[in-house]
């Protein structure tokens, strides 16, 4: 005790504080190394097992453990060049070379990510590289030799682009991309060629492309949204201007292309949904609009003219619709808007023209189930057209409901009556009634209504024989007698 108590601890505090220090230090090295090898243990069983996601996690844990080891480094830049990260995996592997220069594995792994970038020239550098330190390296060997042609290829593809050469360009970018892939310059360069040669789907493709590999630019939004809308894909063009807006809220040229975007999307929608609800007035309301706002893009002027084709003909407005459909046509021929032109002309009785246009229809898609329907239907109305027309002895439109057919019925009933006529004019008046009786008999009737619009007339003994249908005359029940005898009172 005596000991302790002669001891100067104001001299001797600071070192005990130092070594404590030391030792705690000492033991976190300890445990912060031992989790960095468990990271990088856990990345190397992810990626031997194809989960890239997840050894990339492991791997970047790693690295902000032990910012100092080139191998962890290499190691999360494999997984970015497997996972199609080129500007990540070129970090990475720049880190490793700045931390060890001669670590050839890493050059070679960076020479072939500039390769996929099409930058030709760094690649060939690192190549070469590559050779110095290891003579015998067939793969950095080989591609050395093949840069200089890839490099007078993309020369040429340009050169053929400035000459406005547009179908070879496209094809030698194309070959290009199968040893460049990652390279948005090409993929740009085949896009503007795609372009020129009106080959707008393949144009969006290279242009999605390029918005991957470059990621937040508001010009590639704009330009993919302006190639979708001139392709008619109005709500897919409205994604994308709304991706450029999500950068730039006040763009000048994204924000004044949403707003009309939005507005056509909006009125197309409403003609679907109008359509749908058998709102058919409201389908041409808003197809009208659509034509206002737009008048130049092609195919969006053909999606208005198709529903305003489409609702006129359901609206029985069939000279309208005929006059809307011919303009459609003209703009893009299509089987469902055919078939439209074909039924406004069986409402206008034109068989023979609807019989043609169905099978026009069939000419561009020959299992289009609708054509095939309307064929068959239109040819029923031409046979039955030289018959009797229910519709048109009661004088009500195909789409009257029971109690409009009723109340024709009755009407035609008095006008025909036979006790009303005398001498010739009761035989004429007779055969009238007749009809008029067959069709209420028809029409009132769910079963033979429907026959009668498929093109079968269900009391024709002809088109029902066989099948215990039904008999010709609707008065059969009176076989015995005449069928006038007895007295119709009305109301």
């Amino acid at each position: 005790m005596d000991c302790l108590s002669n001891i100067n601890w104001n001299k001797v505090t600071p070192c005990l504080v130092l070594l404590v220090l030391e030792v705690l230090l000492e033991f976190s090295d300890c445990s912060s190394q031992a989790e960095v090898n468990k990271h990088l243990e856990l990345g190397r069983d992810f990626l031997a097992r194809g989960q890239l996601s997840d050894a990339l996690t492991h791997y970047h844990a790693a690295v902000e453990g032990d910012p100092h080891n080139y191998l962890t480094y290499f190691k999360r830049g494999t997984v970015y060049y497997a996972l199609g990260k080129a500007k990540f995996a070129l970090q990475d592997f720049t880190k490793v070379l700045e931390m060890k220069a001669d670590f050839t594995a890493a050059r070679l792994h960076r020479a072939n990510v500039y390769l996929k970038l099409a930058q030709y020239w760094e690649a060939k550098e690192d190549y070469l590289q590559v050779t110095y330190e290891e003579p015998y390296n067939e793969e950095a060997a080989n591609m050395y030799h093949r840069v200089d042609e890839l490099a007078e290829d993309l020369r040429l593809a340009e050169a053929y682009y400035r000459g406005r050469d547009y179908r070879a360009a496209a094809d030698l970018a194309t070959r290009l991309l199968e040893v460049s892939p990652w390279s948005a310059q090409l993929r740009q360069l085949r896009a503007e060629c795609y372009i020129a040669l009106n080959d707008l789907f393949s144009a969006v493709s290279d242009i999605r492309s390029v918005n991957r590999l470059q990621q937040d630019s508001t010009a590639g939004y704009y330009r993919l949204a302006t190639l979708l809308y001139q392709l008619g894909h109005v709500s897919d063009a409205l994604k994308e201007i709304r991706e450029c807006l999500k950068l730039d809220p006040e763009h000048k040229q994204c924000f004044p292309l949403y707003k009309k975007l939005k507005k056509v999307d909006k009125l197309l929608l409403d003609c679907e949904e109008s359509s749908a609800a058998r709102d058919y007035v409201g389908c041409i309301d808003s197809a009208n609009k659509v034509l206002k706002i737009e008048d130049e893009v092609t195919l969006v002027v053909f999606e208005a003219r198709k529903w305003l084709c489409s609702c006129n003909a359901k609206e029985e407005l069939y000279t309208e619709a005929l006059s809307q459909c011919a303009q459609a046509l003209e703009l893009q021929k299509e089987p469902a808007v055919l078939c439209d032109r074909a039924d406004a002309l069986l409402g206008l009785e034109m068989y023979d023209d609807a019989i043609r246009t169905y099978k026009d229809a069939l000419e561009l898609d020959e299992g289009f189930q609708r054509a095939k329907d309307g064929l068959s239907r239109a040819q029923k109305l031409q046979k039955q057209s030289e018959q009797r027309d229910y519709y048109k002895i009661l004088g009500v439109k195909r789409t009257a409901n029971k109690q409009e057919i009723i109340k024709a019925y009755r009407k035609a009933a008095q006008k025909w009556h036979p006790d009303n006529f005398q001498g010739d004019e009761k035989k004429i008046a007779e055969k009238k009634f007749i009809d008029v009786a067959a069709a209420k008999e028809v029409l009132t009737d769910p079963e033979k209504r429907a026959q009668f619009d498929a093109g079968t007339d269900p009391l024709d003994p002809e088109s029902n024989r066989g099948g215990g249908g039904f008999h010709g005359n609707p008065f059969h029940h009176f076989q015995h007698g005449s069928p006038f005898q007895f007295k119709f009172h009305f109301n």
